[in-house]
């Protein structure tokens, strides 16, 4: 057998889902097909490229070596595609869309840095839904999505995508009061009678992966609150409620922002744009800048840092 880039694409689901099964409803296959392929591909490279864990399958050292290169390959067969396919002449505006993120601080500063004489605008949706409809409308440019595991947001030509990063763990915020405060970690199942505040862009898949890991933990989620992005945060600090969120976000006066023990919930960030408005280069660019951006606040939380630092699959490949 010799490899192609339908098993490239294979092991980098495995990769950035972190499960078998996940990996294929993304690809459209069967568990057992997408088992097969991979025992196979593992035979042809000589090495086991994942090992099973409690938080699903992580890369081997080789997988990890094969999951970067084989990113660097599809990112330039896509842009050969595209290059061959041309676009039209950029216009001076850059309209720019992104979940509401820590790294929004950093966005227009980047991508102005990353494409020179482009005006930046930037419209910031807690609904990746709403982003991606405005991308398939023309209303923007590109986009940096935030996208929970096990949820896919239907994106149409001439949208393109490019994983930024695989796979990160979602974070709790909770008040600086909570006697959980000073934990390392939260367990889902210890947050079951607190009220819950819910999170932004719903009608992305982000509500029901609450609900679903909530029950996996062994109860229904309180939902008490409705509020759009940082909002709630008043709500966190004042004891009323908890919430989800992105593990870069600095803890607000008054809250922490801590991880989850064995990461029920986890989420990918992809860059999208139209080919229509940004050539090969460009989008490169623009690539290179959300990954600054996003780097630009890893920071913000210890803990995150730590996760960060261990989990190199996850890093941008620029």
């Amino acid at each position: 057998m010799d490899l192609d880039l339908r098993h490239l694409r294979l092991v980098c689901a495995v990769a950035e889902t972190g499960s078998l099964t996940k990996a294929a409803a993304r690809l459209e296959l069967s568990q057992p097909a997408v088992t097969h392929q991979l025992r196979k591909v593992e035979e042809l490279l000589g090495g086991v490229l994942f090992v099973r864990s409690r938080a699903g399958v992580r890369p081997t050292p080789l997988g990890l070596q094969v999951v970067a290169r084989a990113r660097i390959v599809l990112h330039e067969v896509d842009a050969l595609v595209h290059d061959l396919r041309g676009t039209h002449a950029p216009s001076s505006a850059l309209r720019l869309g992104c979940n509401h993120l820590a790294c929004v601080a950093s966005v227009v500063e980047r991508a102005g840095e990353a494409l020179p004489g482009r005006t930046v605008s930037l419209w910031i949706e807690p609904s990746t839904a709403l982003l991606a409809d405005a991308l398939a409308h023309g209303e923007l440019d590109a986009a940096l999505l935030g996208v929970i595991e096990g949820t896919e947001i239907a994106l149409r030509s001439p949208v393109v995508t490019r994983t930024l990063v695989p796979r990160h763990p979602i974070f709790v915020a909770l008040s600086a009061a909570h006697p959980l405060a000073g934990s390392s970690a939260v367990r889902l199942g210890d947050l079951a009678r607190e009220r819950w505040i819910s999170p932004p862009g719903g009608d992305d898949g982000s509500l029901a992966a609450l609900r679903a890991s909530c029950r996996a933990a062994g109860f229904e989620p309180d939902i008490r609150y409705d509020a759009p992005s940082g909002a709630g945060l008043p709500l966190v600090a004042a004891g009323h409620g908890v919430r989800l969120v992105d593990p870069t976000w600095p803890a607000a006066e008054g809250t922490v922002v801590l991880p989850l023990a064995g990461e029920p919930q986890v989420a990918r960030l992809a860059v999208a744009w139209r080919r229509d408005r940004l050539g090969p280069q460009d989008a490169a660019a623009l690539y290179r800048g959300f990954a600054a951006a996003f780097e630009d606040h890893v920071d913000d939380n210890p803990a995150f840092r730590r996760w960060w630092d261990a989990h190199p699959e996850s890093h941008p490949v620029v």
